[in-house]
């Protein structure tokens, strides 16, 4: 499921080694950290604007014997800290809080189940994580609000069956999820924990039926109040105006879209496509998608997009034994500039750092 992204930081020095030994005051490194869900990994990914390599390799969880799904990412305001859903319990999930210094596991709190996607608000300094529960009955779920300094859960609010996409506006005031199974669009205030209004985002749906929309990421809009959702059962991405409350556009897109990120100007956005096993760039203001390639893998999961909107990290989850990858798009010249091989099912994605090298 996806995937997360994070808050970012921009950084004068880089706080690890950089990839090449000769000083280029105008060039940056840019780091990711990739969740890679069936091998209990979190791998850092450093691209220094031509290649990227894996870092460092940080082993998660607390069962030994068993896969304990590594989920979503996400990295704190300040950059110290980043975060980490553990989707599979006995029966409930973790979030667990590792220092960016040392990659130490510094505090864990338990979750629902299959806890997701998640994101930290710069209003409330609080963090917001879907509680996807992919296992039983298709019953409405949650979102857990944990105070991220104790890693104490301080509220939970029901949303719909499925919930995902656990997107902050970017004032951090309201939250936006989708409810999978529902086809839900949900909307929380982020101070009062409440659900202040929901929308169905599929067509005709008949009364007591599973949707097939299947929304799985909801993205506000940086600048405008718009939110963006991927339809992954229709092959579709709706615009919802959320002055109105109502759709503005549908934008039928490549089989299953599953992930979107926007630029900070909010006229480019890059979609995941999971089922094509395809990256899309599209430009906003024309409603047309640019540019599409293939993926490095077969199943395309997460995006995120650096804060100078130069580049787009997205991961691929592979199939089987094969590994995942994380593939470089450059948004200028919209093509795949690099990729690199990183741990089995790479999909959660954090952005974390730009440094000068």
């Amino acid at each position: 499921m996806n995937v997360h992204i994070a808050s970012a930081v921009v950084l004068a020095t880089a706080c690890a080694a950089p990839l090449t030994g000769q000083e280029k005051p105008d060039q940056k490194i840019y780091r990711v950290f990739v969740a890679c869900e069936s091998a209990d990994e979190v791998h850092r990914v450093a691209f220094d604007g031509q290649t990227a390599k894996v870092e460092k390799i940080i082993d998660v969880g607390y069962q030994p014997t068993e896969i304990e799904g590594p989920h979503g990412l996400t990295v704190g305001p300040e950059g110290k800290y980043w975060y980490l859903s553990i989707a599979h319990g006995k029966p409930f999930g973790l979030l667990y809080k590792y220092r960016t210094s040392d990659d130490a596991l510094v505090g864990e709190c338990e979750l629902g189940m299959f806890p997701a996607t998640m994101q930290i608000s710069p209003a409330t300094g609080l963090l917001y994580c879907v509680n996807f529960n992919l296992h039983g009955r298709m019953l409405p779920s949650s979102v857990s609000i944990v105070d991220p300094d104790a890693m104490v859960e301080v509220a939970r609010t029901m949303t719909g069956a499925m919930p995902h996409g656990s997107r902050l506006t970017r004032d951090g005031r309201l939250h936006y999820s989708c409810a999978m199974m529902s086809g839900e669009l949900y909307e929380i205030d982020a101070t009062t924990f409440k659900v202040t209004r929901n929308m169905q985002l599929d067509i005709d749906l008949p009364k007591g039926h599973e949707s097939e929309a299947k929304p799985t990421w909801i993205q506000p809009h940086p600048t405008q109040k718009k939110i963006y959702a991927a339809l992954n059962g229709k092959a579709t991405i709706v615009e919802v105006d959320t002055d109105e409350w109502l759709v503005t556009r549908r934008l039928a897109c490549a089989k299953g879209p599953y992930n979107l990120d926007l630029t900070s100007t909010g006229k480019q956005l890059v979609v995941t496509y999971k089922t094509a096993g395809e990256i899309g760039i599209w430009d906003l203001e024309q409603g047309t998608e640019s540019a599409r390639f293939p993926s490095s893998r077969r199943v395309t999961h997460g995006v995120v997009i650096s804060p100078d909107d130069r580049y787009a990290f997205v991961t691929a989850e592979g199939k089987n034994a094969e590994p995942g990858a994380l593939d470089v798009v450059d948004l200028q010249q919209q093509r795949k500039v690099t990729t690199v091989a990183v741990g089995l099912q790479a999909g959660g994605i954090a952005f974390w750092q730009t440094a000068k090298l």
